[in-house]
Protein backbone atom coordinates (compact mmCIF):
# COMPACT_ATOMS: atom_id res chain seq x y z
CA UNK A 1 0.00 0.00 0.00
CA UNK A 2 2.83 2.38 0.88
CA UNK A 3 4.49 1.74 -2.46
CA UNK A 4 1.33 2.68 -4.35
CA UNK A 5 1.00 5.92 -2.40
CA UNK A 6 4.67 6.72 -3.01
CA UNK A 7 4.18 6.02 -6.72
CA UNK A 8 1.08 8.23 -6.77
CA UNK A 9 2.92 11.09 -5.05
CA UNK A 10 5.84 10.65 -7.46
CA UNK A 11 3.36 10.88 -10.33
CA UNK A 12 1.93 14.13 -8.97
CA UNK A 13 5.43 15.53 -8.45
CA UNK A 14 6.24 14.60 -12.05
CA UNK A 15 3.15 16.42 -13.27
CA UNK A 16 4.11 19.47 -11.21
CA UNK A 17 7.67 19.45 -12.53
CA UNK A 18 6.39 19.13 -16.09
CA UNK A 19 3.67 21.81 -15.99
CA UNK A 20 4.60 24.48 -13.44
CA UNK A 21 7.87 25.84 -14.90
CA UNK A 22 6.22 26.64 -18.23
CA UNK A 23 3.30 28.37 -16.56
CA UNK A 24 5.61 30.43 -14.33
CA UNK A 25 7.90 31.31 -17.23
CA UNK A 26 4.94 32.58 -19.29
CA UNK A 27 3.52 34.32 -16.19
CA UNK A 28 0.20 32.52 -16.57
CA UNK A 29 -0.88 33.08 -12.96
CA UNK A 30 -4.58 32.33 -13.39
CA UNK A 31 -3.82 29.10 -15.20
CA UNK A 32 -1.34 28.22 -12.47
CA UNK A 33 -4.02 28.82 -9.82
CA UNK A 34 -6.44 26.60 -11.76
CA UNK A 35 -3.72 23.97 -12.14
CA UNK A 36 -3.12 23.92 -8.38
CA UNK A 37 -6.83 23.78 -7.66
CA UNK A 38 -7.45 20.79 -9.93
CA UNK A 39 -4.25 19.06 -8.90
CA UNK A 40 -5.20 19.45 -5.23
CA UNK A 41 -8.66 18.04 -5.90
CA UNK A 42 -7.08 15.16 -7.79
CA UNK A 43 -4.70 14.42 -4.95
CA UNK A 44 -7.45 14.74 -2.34
CA UNK A 45 -9.58 12.21 -4.22
CA UNK A 46 -6.90 9.78 -5.38
CA UNK A 47 -5.05 9.18 -2.12
CA UNK A 48 -8.16 8.04 -0.18
CA UNK A 49 -9.12 5.96 -3.23
CA UNK A 50 -5.76 4.16 -3.03
CA UNK A 51 -6.21 3.65 0.70
CA UNK A 52 -9.58 1.98 0.08
CA UNK A 53 -11.67 4.71 1.64
CA UNK A 54 -15.20 4.82 0.26
CA UNK A 55 -15.78 8.29 -1.12
CA UNK A 56 -19.28 9.72 -1.35
CA UNK A 57 -20.82 9.59 -4.77
CA UNK A 58 -21.36 13.15 -6.09
CA UNK A 59 -24.23 11.93 -8.24
CA UNK A 60 -26.46 11.58 -5.18
CA UNK A 61 -25.79 15.19 -4.14
CA UNK A 62 -26.49 16.42 -7.66
CA UNK A 63 -29.66 14.35 -7.78
CA UNK A 64 -30.83 15.75 -4.43
CA UNK A 65 -30.09 19.26 -5.65
CA UNK A 66 -31.96 19.01 -8.94
CA UNK A 67 -34.79 16.67 -7.98
CA UNK A 68 -37.05 19.50 -6.72
CA UNK A 69 -36.50 21.36 -10.00
CA UNK A 70 -37.30 18.19 -11.91
CA UNK A 71 -40.52 17.77 -9.92
CA UNK A 72 -41.53 21.34 -10.75
CA UNK A 73 -41.03 20.80 -14.46
CA UNK A 74 -43.27 17.70 -14.59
Amino acid sequence: MGNVIALLIALFIGIILFEVPGLVKKKMWRELAAFWLYLSIGMALSIPQVLGVQLPNPTKAIEALFKPVSELLK
